[in-house]
C-alpha cells in the first residue's frame, strides 16, 4: 500500500467557494457524488486528469449511504451463477480491507442451519466455493459450528443447533464515499456538493455544461461521466439530451435498526422461506442492523421510505431465528435506498444482477455512463472507467489505486510496518490512547475509526474545543465542514457519522442550530431532515 498524497486544501475543494468560475474548463466532469462518482473522480485525478465532480445533494446522501454496509462477495449470488461477479468482489474485498483499516474491517457471519431450507451439503459446497474463488490473505475460511456451544447460539431459538461461519467485511459506506472525494481533492479535483447539472450540450469535442446551486457556473469538459446512480437514465434523457439509452431497474432496499439483540461480535445471515436472506449485524455498539428487502420501486427516485409491509417482513424473518421476537415497535431508526440495477429481465428483484456495465459513447465528445454496480466493486469499476477514458484524455499516469491507501488508512506513522489490517488498527488505537490519555475510550475509538491516521488533524493545537453535543466537539464539526463538505447537521449526524442514533432529539436540535449559525452561508443550512425516527 502507498499513501495517496497530502490533505486537501479546504479553499480548493469547498463547494461554497463559488468554484468553478463561469466558463471553467476541465478534462472530465463527473456527475454524481455517490461511491462510483467519487471513486471515478479519485482515480482520474490521481492519473493527472483535471476533474470536476458535481453532486446535487450531499455526498452519499442517497443509495451509497443506504447499503447493508458490507464489503462482500455476495454469497447468495452463487445461486444465480454470478461466479464472475462474486470472484471480482472477493478480490476487491481484500484490496479494500488493506486500503482503509479504519473504516473497513473483517466480520464473521453465522448462518444457522434451517433444515427446511437449503440442505447442509449445498451450504458447505457454496462456502467452499466462496472460500476459494479468490485468494484470501486477511480473512479466515468457513467452518461448521455447534450453536449449542458457540456464543452466537445463545441469542437464537434452541432448535438451531448447527451453523456455518464464514468471513466478509464491514464498511462505513458514507465515509467511504467521503474519503474517496477527499482523496480526489488531494489530487487536484474540484468537488462541488449541492450543485446540480441542469444542462449538458455536446459538440464534436466538448461538453458545455451549466451547473446550478452552490457551485453554479458553466463548465467546458472534454468528457462527461454520468455516475448519477438511480438517476442515470433520467439524466441522459433530461440534462444530457440523449434520446436513446438503457433503462435501469430500480429496487428498494430497506433496513431497520433495533436495540442490541446479542452481545458477541459476529453477524448473522438468515435464510427466509422466500429463498431470500437477511442480515442481522452488530451496529454502533448499542444496536442491531437488520436488512434488507428487495422491492420494486416505481415512484420518484428521491422519494423512498420504508413501508409498514417491509418493516413487518424484516421483523418476521428475524423473529424466525432470534429467541426474543423483533417487533415493529422495537425499531428506533430505519432507512431505505434505491439500487440502480441493470435490467436483465429477471422476474424476482432479488435475482437481478448486481454487476455493473460501463458504456462509452463516442458519437461526439465522449460520454461515459455507469450502469448498476455494488459498493464492493467501486474501485475496480473506477479503474476500468479510467482505462476506458485514457484514449480520450491525456493522462500522465496509469492505474494506481490497487495498492493505495484511502485517506487515514496508512497507519505506519503510528505503528511502523503494516502486518494485518485488523490487528494494525488495534495497535494504532493503543498508540493513540497513549498519545491522548485525556480522551475517553469511547470518544477515542470513534475518532480513530472515523479518521484513522488523519485524527491528529483534529487533535492538534488546542484540541477538540467545546462540546456541542455529547461526544461531538466544535473542532470536529469545523473539520467536517472544511475538509469533508459537511453543510448541515444531517451531513454530520447521519452520513459523516451515525451520532444521530446516540443523541436525543434535543441534542440533535442543538447540533442543527450550531451548524446553521456557523455555516449560514452554505446553501445546505436549514435543510429538512431526510431521516425519520419511528
Amino acid at each position: 500500500m502507498t499513501a495517496t498524497g497530502p490533505a486537501p486544501v479546504p479553499a480548493h475543494a469547498d463547494s461554497s467557494a463559488g468554484d468553478p468560475a463561469p466558463d471553467r474548463s476541465c478534462d472530465v466532469l463527473v456527475v454524481g457524488g455517490g461511491i462510483n462518482g467519487a471513486g471515478i473522480a479519485r482515480d482520474l485525478a490521481g492519473r493527472g486528469a483535471s476533474v470536476v465532480l458535481c453532486e446535487k445533494d450531499d455526498l452519499a446522501q442517497h443509495t451509497s449511504s443506504s447499503s447493508t454496509k458490507l464489503v462482500h462477495g455476495g454469497l447468495r449470488y452463487l445461486e444465480y451463477y454470478e461466479f464472475s461477479l462474486v470472484r471480482k468482489a472477493l478480490v476487491e474485498r481484500e484490496v479494500l480491507l488493506k486500503s482503509a483499516p479504519h473504516i473497513i474491517w473483517p466480520l464473521r457471519f453465522v448462518m444457522p442451519h434451517d433444515r427446511s431450507m437449503r440442505p447442509s451439503w449445498m451450504i458447505r459446497a457454496g462456502l467452499f466455493l466462496y472460500d476459494h474463488l479468490a485468494r484470501r490473505e486477511v480473512l479466515p475460511g468457513s467452518r461448521t459450528v455447534d450453536l449449542r456451544r458457540h456464543p452466537a447460539g445463545k441469542a437464537l431459538k434452541p432448535e438451531f443447533t448447527k451453523g456455518f461461519v464464514y468471513s466478509d467485511g464491514w464498511v462505513d459506506d458514507a465515509r467511504l464515499v467521503a474519503l474517496n472525494a477527499v482523496d480526489a481533492a488531494a489530487h487536484g479535483a474540484t468537488v462541488l456538493t449541492r450543485t446540480r447539472c441542469v444542462d449538458a450540450r455536446r459538440s464534436a469535442d466538448r461538453w458545455n455544461v451549466r451547473l446550478e446551486g452552490a457551485g453554479a457556473g458553466t463548465v467546458r469538459a472534454r468528457v462527461l461521466v454520468n455516475a448519477a446512480g438511480p438517476w442515470a437514465a433520467e439524466f441522459l434523457g433530461g440534462a444530457a439530451h440523449i434520446g436513446r439509452h438503457k433503462e435501469l431497474r430500480l429496487v428498494k432496499g430497506s433496513h431497520i435498526v433495533v436495540p442490541k439483540m446479542f452481545d458477541h461480535d459476529h453477524a448473522y445471515i438468515f435464510q427466509s422461506p422466500d429463498k431470500r436472506i437477511i442480515f442481522a449485524i452488530p451496529y454502533e455498539g448499542d444496536f442491531t442492523l437488520i436488512g434488507t428487502t428487495d422491492v420494486e420501486h416505481t415512484g420518484p427516485v428521491g422519494e423512498v421510505r420504508i413501508d409498514a409491509a417491509e418493516t413487518a417482513y424484516l421483523c418476521e424473518q428475524a423473529s424466525r431465528y432470534f429467541a426474543k421476537p423483533v417487533r415493529p415497535g422495537d425499531v428506533v431508526w430505519s432507512y431505505s435506498g434505491v439500487r440502480p440495477l441493470l435490467e436483465d429481465e429477471a422476474g424476482d428483484p432479488s435475482a437481478v444482477t448486481r454487476d455493473y456495465q460501463l458504456d462509452l459513447d463516442s458519437a461526439g465528445a465522449p460520454l461515459l455512463t455507469v450502469w448498476g454496480g455494488k459498493i464492493t466493486t467501486f474501485r475496480k469499476l473506477a479503474e476500468e472507467a479510467g482505462d476506458l477514458l485514457a484514449g480520450a484524455v491525456a493522462m500522465p499516469r496509469g492505474a494506481w489505486t490497487h495498492d493505495a491507501f484511502l485517506p487515514g488508512g496508512d497507519l505506519s506513522g503510528f505503528i511502523g510496518t503494516a502486518q494485518r489490517p485488523d490487528t494494525d488498527f488495534v495497535r494504532f488505537e493503543q498508540v493513540l490512547a497513549l498519545r491522548h490519555p485525556a480522551l475517553s475510550a469511547p470518544l477515542l475509538h470513534r475518532l480513530a475509526r472515523a479518521y484513522g491516521s488523519r485524527v491528529e488533524a483534529l487533535l492538534e493545537g488546542s484540541g477538540l474545543g467545546a462540546a456541542v453535543a455529547p461526544g461531538l466537539h466544535e473542532a470536529e464539526l469545523r473539520y467536517l465542514h472544511d475538509q469533508e463538505w459537511a453543510r448541515s447537521a444531517d451531513d454530520v449526524l447521519w452520513r459523516r457519522s451515525k451520532l444521530g442514533l446516540h443523541l436525543s432529539e434535543a441534542e440533535r436540535a442543538v447540533v442543527a442550530s450550531w451548524c446553521e449559525a456557523e455555516w449560514r452561508s452554505s446553501a445546505a443550512a436549514g435543510q429538512r431532515s431526510e431521516r425519520a425516527w419511528s
